[in-house]
């Protein structure tokens, strides 16, 4: 028996499954005691193992998404918003925007809670299985001026388009230089129906605009 579980052990770990590995001699005892079937007992091992992995997964997606993790859900007091974007707010925590690629665009004054709200979205969306990108805008945009100046910036778009949803913090910033809102414009036009671009504006935006608004 010592053997088996040996060569059982260096299996899991050959094959990755670390979960199966630290529990399937507790799960076989539980079996046997309950009298479950093999196919029982391989399920709650494989169940395990997948709630394991979806964890981690989610704590690396919180962790490279930036976003400030004490803008969430739980803290935001939605009764300060107006029915209709409350319940606007309703079907973009379905996620399902980000499966069509719409864009969504929050504006308002300062302090009325548009990036808090819009963060408090993208952890649902990373608690979803889905990776979110937050960054201010005026970050961004040096980041790729840099990458434009190196000649590094394909690579760079290329980076920021393996997240679902990017996140942009004060476009409003972006009204000096020419040169930065070519950049911005390079982003944006590279997600164009390929992913979600959600912005926060402490700028009016104009009515005609092909992105959802909570305003």
């Amino acid at each position: 028996m010592i053997e088996i579980h040996s060569t059982l052990t260096r299996h899991l770990k050959e094959l990755h499954l670390p979960t199966f590995r630290e529990c399937y001699q507790a799960e076989a005892d539980l079996a046997r005691q309950e009298s479950l079937t093999h196919e029982h007992y391989l399920l709650e091992l494989s169940k395990r193992e997948c709630e394991e992995r979806g964890h981690k997964r989610t704590v690396r997606y919180m962790r490279e998404s930036k976003l400030p993790l004490e803008k969430n859900m739980e803290v935001f007091d939605r009764r300060r918003l107006p029915v209709k974007v409350n319940s606007h707010v309703d079907h973009l925590l379905d996620g399902s925007f980000v499966d069509r690629n719409e864009n969504v665009l929050a504006f308002g004054n300062p302090g009325s809670g548009k990036t808090h709200l819009l963060c408090a979205i993208g952890q649902e969306l990373i608690q979803q299985g889905r990776r979110i990108r937050f960054t201010p805008c005026n970050l961004l945009v040096q980041e790729l001026l840099i990458a434009k100046r190196d000649l590094k910036l394909a690579r760079v778009l290329k980076k920021f388009s393996k997240y679902h949803a990017i996140i942009i913090d004060d476009i409003g910033y972006v009204q000096q230089s020419r040169e930065e809102m070519e950049v911005l414009f390079t982003l944006l036009a590279d997600r164009y129906e390929r992913g979600s671009v959600m912005l926060t504006s402490n700028l009016p935006f104009p009515s005609g605009s092909k992105f959802s608004r909570i305003q």
